[in-house]
């Protein structure tokens, strides 16, 4: 059926859960704007609030349990990536290979420095090809306004996920008892060549309730026969 596409891509996405994010994505990506309109960046040209930042709201109100979507990957991806843009820029020559050589660089980097976030890319693409008022900026672009913009941006979703009652920075729930162990996942994982974008301590308690689940079903289908 058509509609079947429009079924929610993420496993527990709700409607309800959606539509709460849109609000939190809105009023974080505000008080952002806000707070850096308060600095006067505008008379240096730099932008109030960059671009990246809207695809790190979607990560941080929408799948605030990514490990993607915590605070040290947010502020560190995004200003990290912005540093090794800016460094790109002035040592690669053309637009074509720095823009290239800075997204390479800058995965590269957040992967070793463990702060892998998607929009860490896009900053360190805009140190590249930003513009003047960006490259007249250089190194302190990355702080002003990447690296205020995830600040901002973090401590609004923490206040957001507090007040709704969700768990941001997020932690694990504990798991059941069950057969699993770590060391299971960590092979399961090892044999399947992907990278899934939950923590293994989510995919633990995710997997041993489940287990517990079919348990409890089973002690009760016979029962009923």
């Amino acid at each position: 059926m058509p509609f079947r596409l429009f079924t929610p891509l993420l496993s527990g996405a709700h409607f309800r859960e959606r539509l709460i994010a849109c609000l939190g994505a809105a009023l974080g990506i505000a008080l952002t704007a806000l707070i850096c309109a308060a600095l006067r960046l505008e008379y240096a040209d730099l932008p109030l609030i960059v671009a990246p930042l809207g695809a790190s709201a979607v990560l941080v109100f929408a799948v605030p349990a990514s490990p993607l979507a915590q605070p040290w990957p947010v502020i560190g991806g995004n200003t990290l990536s912005a540093l090794v843009g800016v460094a790109v820029y002035q040592l690669v020559p053309g637009v074509a290979l720095a823009a290239g050589v800075a997204v390479g660089a800058a995965i590269l980097v957040m992967s070793l420095l463990r702060c892998l976030h998607p929009p860490g890319g896009a900053a360190a693409l805009t140190a590249v090809i930003g513009g003047p008022a960006v490259h007249a900026a250089g190194f302190g672009f990355a702080l002003l306004p990447v690296a205020l913009n995830s600040l901002t941006l973090v401590a609004a979703g923490w206040l957001f996920h507090r007040v709704t009652k969700r768990s941001f920075p997020h932690r694990a729930a504990a798991p059941v008892a069950a057969g699993l162990h770590a060391a299971d996942i960590d092979a399961a994982l090892a044999d399947l060549h992907e990278t899934f974008d939950i923590a293994p301590q989510d995919l633990d308690a995710l997997l041993t309730r489940a287990e517990w689940h079919a348990a409890q079903r089973s002690a009760v289908l016979p029962r009923r026969r």
